[in-house]
């Protein structure tokens, strides 16, 4: 059995819902090229208890499926290490804020996830798992252990669809259509999507979490 196979058996094993590969264009992690793509599935019931507001509930369950994410890479890591290979991991929910507050992690795990074919980017800016549609979270593994890969294609699956653009209480879904060539600042206003949180979310989890948008996407129920 190829290592891969072996990690993602093993991943899959440990909660995993879907595990991927993929050499990174680019990202500064030294000789640590290719990158392995964990998803977990969220909870149904918790996230359709999302309406005008997040849960208090859903703000736990986002926290421990982070947590959770965080302690498969961990586990993901020793395994590679185990086999001789060196591994960094990337958060599930990190921001690396050096350069001023940009609301970016170190590596995009959508980006990461698209590359190793698990779903694609709507409107919204989130990930769309291709089974699970919106209703996942992501973390990231890069290592110098080489996968084999394959070329995936990117196809949006939101067309006409707006109800997240509609359903956005802050107005930070511009709307636009994605592709591999797009950027989120086409898509999403990541600040004014904070600062409503902030201000509207701050008895339920000091205004960190929302859900909305991904609570009334359709593609994956």
């Amino acid at each position: 059995m190829k290592i891969q196979d072996e990690l993602k058996e093993y991943l899959l094993s440990q909660g995993a819902s879907d595990v991927g590969f993929c050499l990174l264009p680019d990202g500064d992690f030294g000789e640590c090229k290719y990158a392995v793509s964990v998803a977990v599935r969220l909870s149904d019931a918790v996230v359709d208890e999302i309406g005008a507001e997040p849960t208090h509930t859903y703000f736990n369950h986002y926290r421990s499926v982070n947590s959770f994410i965080d302690s498969l890479l961990l586990k993901a890591g020793l395994f590679l290490q185990n086999k001789g290979y060196r591994y960094i991991t990337v958060a599930a929910s990190q921001s690396i804020n050096k350069d001023g507050w940009n609301y970016k992690g170190r590596y995009s795990h959508k980006k990461a996830a698209c590359l190793a074919g698990l779903g694609t980017v709507g409107k919204s800016s989130m990930f769309l798992h291709k089974k699970y549609g919106a209703r996942v979270r992501l973390g990231t593994l890069v290592t110098d252990c080489p996968f084999e890969t394959e070329k995936t294609d990117y196809v949006s699956p939101c067309l006409d669809c707006d109800m997240c653009v509609k359903a956005c209480p802050s107005g930070a879904i511009l709307g636009k259509l994605w592709d591999e060539n797009t950027t989120r600042e086409e898509m999403f206003d990541p600040e004014k999507c904070s600062n409503y949180m902030k201000n509207h979310f701050k008895h339920i989890g000091r205004g960190a979490v929302c859900g909305i948008c991904m609570r009334v996407c359709p593609y994956g129920k």
